[in-house]
């Protein structure tokens, strides 16, 4: 089930609520997650630049340490299609190998990709905010919640993205994948109207099919001087 929220009175911290409900249906559940998902958000809602989106240099490891091994950068390779650039430890684990050039689809059952196509479309177009409800089918128990919040690239245009996977319940032994039980859709009035002065021409975007290698990736990490991991360095 796909849900729209309304954000039209243009207040961001309706829209924060929208996307950080908790992981736990139950009444009066609450886990250490919800709050740290509430803080993933209002770090990127103090990013903004008003109705706009931030920009990939304006994200701090910092400003989301607490669910640092769970969060990724990502990439528009296409429309519907991104891969991570960025990858933290946890998402490591739950695919049982590295990540890091793989489409977000990777951790998405084959059944539900199409819809998770559908979601990324509106997330970088509209541009929207997306929160993804996710159950394992082959794992019993395991659940999860991914946000996707988008970001402008250096050249301005809105093709990355910054997002987390936290899951609750036994990983086990991985590739696990899950299915979408539910995706709430909350779009940024006013954000596609912002458009970067510097931006003359769109990036042109290679189509991509199948996998992109960890290799590849770690290559691609390398031409561009960004980072090919989440880390925090203190001191």
């Amino acid at each position: 089930m796909t849900r729209d929220i309304d954000t039209t009175d243009g207040r961001k911290t309706s829209s924060l609520r929208a996307v950080t409900s908790g992981i736990d249906d139950a009444p009066g559940m609450v886990t250490v997650q919800d709050a740290d998902l509430t803080d993933f958000v209002a770090y990127w809602q103090r990013m903004r630049r008003g109705p706009d989106v931030p920009h990939r240099s304006d994200i701090d490891p910092r400003g989301i340490e607490p669910l640092l091994a769970s969060a990724f950068i990502a990439e528009r390779i296409a429309p519907g299609l991104a891969r991570m650039r960025i990858a933290g430890s946890h998402l490591t684990d739950l695919m049982g190998m590295e990540v890091r050039g793989m489409p977000l689809s990777a951790f998405i059952t084959p059944a539900h990709r199409d819809a998770l196509s559908h979601h990324l479309v509106r997330l970088f177009d509209q541009p929207a905010m997306l929160r993804l409800s996710l159950v394992s089918p082959d794992a019993p128990g395991l659940k999860g919640v991914m946000l996707i919040l988008p970001l402008r690239s250096d050249l301005g245009d809105i093709s990355r993205a910054l997002g987390c996977l936290v899951t609750e319940g036994n990983v086990g032994r991985g590739p696990r994948r899950f299915d979408i039980t539910d995706a709430q859709i909350t779009p940024l009035e006013g954000a596609a109207s912002m458009i970067n002065p510097a931006v003359t021409a769109a990036p042109k975007i290679v189509p991509t099919t199948g996998n992109v290698n960890a290799a590849g990736a770690k290559d691609q990490g390398k031409r561009t001087g960004e980072r090919s991991y989440l880390r925090l360095i203190k001191g």
